[in-house]
Formats: C-alpha cells, sequence, structure tokens
C-alpha cells in the first residue's frame, strides 16, 4: 500500500475514513494491520480495497461474518483452529484460533476511566473436540474496546472464532470446573468473528458496571420478574446439555472434603419416569451443598450438566449452579432450605413440589426411607439413625471424639460409660443422675472428627448409620480406669461416607427438632413430678436447703380451702368483661402453669437494693466449675494467704490429674481458727460440694489477671455445709479480702458476705 495514503489517513482529523485504492498483491478477504496507534482493514471488493480506518480507542473488532460456503467461510484462511483441549500457558498462538459458543454472557464493567472488562464463557461441541469433557468450556477475558464491541454485538447461542489471544491459568477451576487456562482478548491483535444464532432472542444492550458490581438494565429495573426456567425430565436427559431439573432424594452422602479445595456431596434422584440419576456436587461452601436430611427430601438444582460416565448419565454442578431442598413428607411445609437470599416460588413450584410428594408417596422405592430410631427402640448390633441434642463433647484422641447427647427417652439397656477429663469436655461434665440415665455417649472416627469440632453444646443433630455395639473392647484410649463392660452399649460412627455415613446439623424450624423438644418436655415434666413426690429428706439431699419445718411436726394440708366470704361464684368470662379493681370468687380447673420446674419457683432476694434473680440450675453450675477448672492459670495468692494442695477421696473427684489448691488466712490461723474458712480452686461442682461437708465456710475462687478472684455471681460465693449463699449481680463489687474474726469465735455467712462482696448476700 502507497506510504503517501497512510501519512495522508494520519493526518487527517475524521474518527473513521473509507478510502479506494488498488490493492497490490492481497490475497484473502480481510487484512488487518497497525499503523502509528492506526487500525486499518483491508477488505477486497472486486479488484479494489476498502481501507477503514479508525483511531485506537474506538476499535470495534468484532466481525459479523455473513451467510457464504460455510460458517467460516469468512475467516482469514491464514488462521488455525486449534481444539481447547490443548491449550496450555506460555505458548505462541499467533495465526490460531478458536471457536465456541458462547454460553454465558457477564456485564460489561468499567474499572477504570478508560478501560473496561467483560467475562464470557464459551464451549466447543463439535468432532474436534478431545475427549476430555472438563474442558470444553472454558472462560474468556476481554478488555477495552473490544470488551464493549462484543457486549453490544454478542449473544448467548452465537458462535466465536477468537484470534489473536493469550492464555492464561484460570484462578477459578476449582470452583468453575471448566477449563483450567483463561483466553485473554485485549491489545490490537485480538480479534473476534461472529456468527449470530438464527434463534437467539433479543437482549437488551448491557450498561456499564463499576468495580465489582453487575447491575440489571433498566428495563429489568423497572419491572422486576423472576426469571421463568424450564425443567428437564430425567428421561430426557441429554448428553452435554445444561439443564434444571426436579427430583425426590433416593440416596445421599453428606458433603465431605476433597483433595483439593472444594467439599464433595453425591445424590441419586428420581422423578415420575422412574429414571434414577446420579448427581456429584462440587463447592466450596457447605452451605452451597444440597441440605438433605433424609431419602424422600425432595432437590430443585439449576444448571447442571449432563455427563456420560460408565455408560451412565451423570448430573455435575457448573458454572451458575444453586440448588434449594423440600420436605418430601405429603402436607409438608415449603420451606426451602437454601443459602440463597434471593429465593422465589411461583404456584410451577409448588405444583411441582406437591406432584412428587404424592408420587413418591406411593412407591415401592420409597419403602426403606430410614425413619430416625429413639434411644428407647435400639436394639443391639443394628444400624440406625439418631436424632439428638448435643449436651457435650470431648476429644479421645486425633481419631476419635465423644459426644454425649440425649433425646428425651431412655435406652432400655445398660449403656457404655466413657470416662474422659472434665478439662477436656466442652460443656457440662456432669449432670443430674435422673438425666444422666438418658445421656447416650457416641464415638465418632476418623473423618467426622474434623465436623465435629465446629459442633457446639446445645445443636440439635441428625447421625446417620450409627451403629449399635455391645461391649467397651473398641473405645479407644481403654485404661485401668475405664472398667470392662461387656454387656453394656456402646455406639459408634465409623469413619468413611458408606451408606451415608455422617452428621447433619438440624435447623431449629426443622419437625423433627420440634418432636425433640415435645419429648424432652415430656421427660422435664416426668422429672418434676419425681421431684414433687420426694419428702423432706430427699429434698434436702436434691436442692441442699433444709425443709421448712424441721422438728418433724405434723402439718396440716388441704388440697381444698374453704372460703370465709360471702361473694357470689362467677365466670371466668364475667371476670374478663368486668371493669378492673374488683373483687371476684371464681373455681376453675388449671390448664397450665408457669414455672414448669421446682426451682424456678424460688427466687433470689437482695435484701440491699431488692433484686431479685433465679436460682441457677445444676447443669449450669457444673458447666461454670468446669469452665473455671478447664485451663487452670498461674496465679499469685494475695499476701495474707498461706496457699497449699487437697487430695481428695478416691471417688470424689471425676478426675485424677488434678490436685485442687486451697489457700487459708493467716490471720485465722493465728486467733485459731483455720478451719473455719478455706479458699477453693480448681474443684468441680462435685468436689466443692464433698468438701464443704467437711467445712463450715468454702468459698470457690478462680485465677483472673494472674490474681485470686471470685468466680462469676451467677455461682455461689460460699458454701456452708448444704447451703448456698449468692452474691448480688447489682450491687455487689466482687473481690476476694481477708475477712476479720477479731472477737468473734464463729465465722458466718454475714461476715464473709462484707468481706468479700462488700454486701448482703441473697437468699
Amino acid at each position: 500500500m502507497p506510504h503517501e495514503l497512510i501519512s495522508r489517513l494520519l493526518r487527517g482529523n475524521a474518527k473513521e475514513k473509507k478510502i479506494l485504492c488498488p490493492l497490490e498483491g492481497s490475497v484473502g478477504s480481510l487484512v488487518r494491520m497497525r499503523v502509528r496507534g492506526i487500525f486499518c482493514l483491508f477488505e477486497t471488493r472486486g479488484g479494489k480495497a476498502v481501507i477503514s480506518c479508525c483511531r485506537h480507542h474506538n476499535i470495534m473488532t468484532v466481525y459479523v461474518l455473513s451467510d457464504g460456503s460455510g460458517p467460516g467461510s469468512q475467516v482469514p484462511s491464514h488462521l488455525t483452529r486449534i481444539p481447547m483441549a490443548l491449550l496450555c500457558p506460555n505458548t505462541n498462538y499467533n495465526n490460531k484460533t478458536v471457536k465456541g459458543e458462547v454460553i454465558h454472557k457477564g456485564p460489561l464493567v468499567r474499572v477504570a476511566t478508560d478501560d473496561l472488562i467483560l467475562k464470557t464463557i464459551i464451549h466447543e461441541e463439535d468432532a474436534m473436540q478431545s475427549v476430555d469433557c472438563q474442558r470444553m468450556s472454558i472462560n474468556m477475558v476481554i478488555f477495552g474496546a473490544l470488551a464493549e464491541s462484543f457486549s453490544h454485538r454478542v449473544n448467548p447461542g452465537d458462535i466465536l472464532w477468537v484470534s489473536g489471544f493469550t492464555v492464561g491459568k484460570s484462578p477459578t477451576v476449582n470452583k468453575d470446573k471448566l477449563h483450567p487456562c483463561n483466553l485473554l482478548l485485549s491489545g490490537d491483535d485480538a480479534c473476534i468473528y461472529l456468527q449470530v444464532s438464527k434463534q437467539r432472542p433479543p437482549e437488551p444492550r448491557s450498561p456499564l458496571a463499576s468495580r465489582g458490581s453487575s447491575l440489571t438494565p433498566a428495563e429489568d429495573l423497572r419491572t422486576p420478574r423472576a426469571p421463568r426456567y424450564t425443567y428437564v425430565r430425567l428421561d430426557e436427559l441429554k448428553n452435554m446439555a445444561v439443564v434444571n431439573v426436579y427430583g425426590v432424594v433416593v440416596f445421599f452422602k453428606q458433603p465431605f472434603k476433597s483433595r483439593g479445595t472444594d467439599y464433595c456431596s453425591s445424590l441419586k434422584i428420581t422423578d415420575q419416569s422412574e429414571h434414577k440419576i446420579g448427581c456429584t456436587i462440587f463447592c466450596e461452601k457447605l452451605e452451597d451443598h444440597p441440605r438433605i436430611f433424609q431419602t424422600g427430601d425432595i432437590v430443585r438444582m439449576h444448571r447442571v450438566k449432563v455427563h456420560l460416565y460408565n455408560n451412565s448419565l451423570t448430573l455435575v454442578n457448573t458454572f451458575g449452579f444453586s440448588v434449594v431442598t423440600f420436605s418430601g413428607a405429603v402436607g409438608g411445609g415449603m420451606e426451602p432450605r437454601t443459602s440463597s437470599k434471593s429465593l422465589q416460588l411461583d404456584e410451577d413450584d409448588r405444583r411441582t413440589i406437591e406432584e412428587l410428594r404424592a408420587w413418591a408417596a406411593c412407591q415401592a422405592l420409597l419403602s426403606s426411607v430410614s425413619a430416625a430410631v429413639p434411644l428407647s427402640a435400639v436394639q443391639p448390633n443394628t444400624y440406625f439413625d439418631l436424632i439428638c441434642q448435643l449436651l457435650a463433647k470431648a476429644s479421645i484422641d486425633s481419631t476419635c471424639t465423644l459426644l454425649r447427647v440425649w433425646d428425651g427417652t431412655r435406652c432400655p439397656h445398660a449403656l457404655l460409660k466413657v470416662i474422659v477429663e472434665p478439662n477436656s469436655t466442652e460443656g457440662p461434665s456432669s449432670f443430674s443422675k435422673h438425666k444422666e440415665s438418658h445421656i447416650a455417649n457416641v464415638l465418632v472416627y476418623d473423618n467426622h472428627v474434623e465436623f465435629s469440632r465446629h459442633l457446639k453444646p446445645g445443636a440439635f443433630l441428625r447421625i446417620y448409620n450409627l451403629r449399635a455395639i455391645p461391649g467397651s473392647s473398641r473405645v479407644p484410649g481403654l485404661t485401668s480406669s475405664q472398667p470392662v463392660e461387656p454387656d453394656h452399649l456402646a455406639f459408634h460412627l465409623h469413619g468413611g461416607t458408606s451408606y451415608g455415613r455422617g452428621i447433619r446439623l438440624l435447623p431449629e424450624n426443622s419437625p423433627d427438632v420440634q418432636e425433640l423438644r415435645r419429648a424432652m418436655e415430656a421427660f422435664l415434666d416426668h422429672q418434676d413430678e419425681e421431684v414433687s413426690e420426694l419428702n423432706d429428706s430427699e429434698l434436702l439431699e436434691v436442692w441442699s436447703t433444709p425443709p421448712e419445718f424441721i422438728d418433724g411436726d405434723v402439718v396440716d394440708c388441704r388440697t381444698e380451702r374453704c372460703c370465709d366470704h360471702q361473694l357470689q361464684l362467677v365466670t371466668l368470662s364475667q371476670v374478663k368483661q368486668s371493669a378492673g379493681g374488683q373483687t371476684h370468687h371464681v373455681r376453675a380447673q388449671i390448664g397450665s402453669y408457669e414455672p414448669r420446674r421446682l426451682h424456678r419457683a424460688l427466687k433470689l432476694f437482695c435484701c440491699s437494693c431488692s433484686a431479685i434473680q433465679d436460682v441457677p440450675d445444676e447443669e449450669l453450675l457444673a458447666g461454670i466449675f468446669s469452665e473455671a477448672t478447664r485451663c487452670p492459670t498461674a496465679c499469685a495468692p494475695p499476701p495474707w494467704a498461706l496457699s497449699g494442695h487437697v487430695d481428695l477421696p478416691g471417688d470424689a473427684s471425676a478426675s485424677q490429674q488434678h490436685s485442687p489448691s486451697v489457700h487459708l488466712s493467716t490471720k485465722l490461723m493465728t486467733e485459731g481458727k483455720t478451719e473455719q474458712l478455706i479458699f477453693l480452686m480448681g474443684c468441680s461442682l462435685e468436689e466443692t460440694q464433698h468438701l464443704a461437708a467437711a467445712y463450715p465456710n468454702v468459698v470457690p475462687v478462680a485465677p483472673s489477671g494472674g490474681r485470686l478472684a471470685l468466680m462469676d455471681l451467677t455461682a455461689p460465693f460460699l458454701f456452708r455445709g448444704t447451703d448456698r449463699h449468692y452474691g448480688c449481680k447489682r450491687c455487689s463489687e466482687a473481690a476476694v479480702r481477708e475477712p476479720s474474726a477479731a472477737g468473734v469465735e464463729q465465722v458466718d455467712e454475714k461476715m464473709i458476705a462484707e468481706s468479700e462482696t462488700c454486701c448482703t448476700s441473697c437468699s
């Protein structure tokens, strides 16, 4: 081409000029070149060349191919196509092209004042494709003016030929499961040849978005509507198709850690076609996996890809995958189990779910749905699912964790006791004797240990494929302190995911949790009835408070009391309709009452500020004492204290591995009152009660900031035999001070309260 022509173009002010000139020695229909920032395109027209030039920032290098002898007839002949499977980084791809169909088009994003970026996915389908299905779709990132041109001209379904690209490693390969490389198109050499799909729907022009944002077209903002999805029956799946499906779960495995960074879950679904299709899900986050509680649940999956594996079709998640799960019970609720906050269900979705529920209820394939078995129905040498609440847990070793669970029922078989260190237990280390008989020890192994680390006491669980084994021979870490109990039942959750083995956290609104709560409430009501039938001596032992009548006098107690007034008997409805401030006489039957548990009817009263607070139950107190002894910290005793250690009897302590420390007042020692007051640190609630029976005044303390301090005022600050004294949380200033007992023969609770909490104690 004459140099004068190029010079004349460079001196021009117009952004684009078209000039006809002879094309000397040109071969092919398209020739592109860049001269000093000017882009030139030569196109042959009847022996002439049309030269189209434009400044770099206005380049639109997306060329629409016209119909000819073939779809690629107008792609320059010097470009050679390369299959996607052969792409790899650090390779020169000059004069190479990649062909693919657009299956996803992202928004146009502005990352700087004059810089644009767009991401799309193209898919290769024809005979040149490698047998590796994972490499048939690839991410393509487009920069600059080419991204803007692509956004305006290209839509999903169009066929592209891409040239002038570079290849880089894909940072999202573990997440989207696409080609391990990306196609990067930037600069003057990048070019796209486009064959428009004849069936593509019209699409509005993509707006610009700010960095990291994905805006919706203005038309959609004005009229927000949920997209309409088309669902494919399982007998109509085609290999390599991306589809949306509904299905009934006939088998599933809980998510487990894969060899990479993702979690993997597998399931098998069916529908009215009675075709069973396996599904494999890889997601980095657990909340993105299907939340399946049992076979018979219904799943809805969007954007799953059909693959042929071992002569069977299987579904694998792909770009944009989402899943939601519903209960499969006929007449059950429509509460979706999903992490999505924008889920919308229409009437078609509800109708499809109800149809699948009704169909599944009549099928023999779901007759083996494993209903959970309560502890009261467990038999030895069986596998079962257990719905329960986690009360406490403890690590046995690196491959085994102990879960202490209950469901409100009692196993008819003697259960194995597992002895662990109190300071290794998360949650209460001891329970009431009645509740202890309802607690089961579950030993979980291997991969389930990692999951159990995230469990918190109080959580509701469903444990799948739990095994009931008689005998303690398989308990890990069995020591001489652990008795051999060959006839006692132990529960083991073995490693692996075979037969759906695993643990699932249940939400509070789950029907299974609601039923479990009812069983627990029945247990508490029964426990209250047993407590109410105890005599005074038993109450003294249970509640550690003396009976009202110690001398044994007969108390006249009646179940009915006669009224000594002349008021007329009225109904409750009349009382509700009457004005306030009046006195009425009614006779009615109690329908319900609060509190349901006896100890909640007692209150602690502070005579200084008149505050009233609840009496904490034994489980809460045991947890506070257990927490204080779990992580012993070095503590400097006060200068007025003499420190030492105390050895408890063999059965008084749950652990033989720690020795509680005791601190005595030197002033009391000089006055001959050494044993009237001791400060005790590092003891459980049971151990403290045992020592309180031998010493008149026991003050439990704990280390805080390297000093001796009182425990949380939720717990008693003083044990006097079977009595417990509490400090007021509102007006007490808790501190450990040396009491002054000059001129006093006996140290009492008032003296200790004034010394320790700067106020009178609650009683």
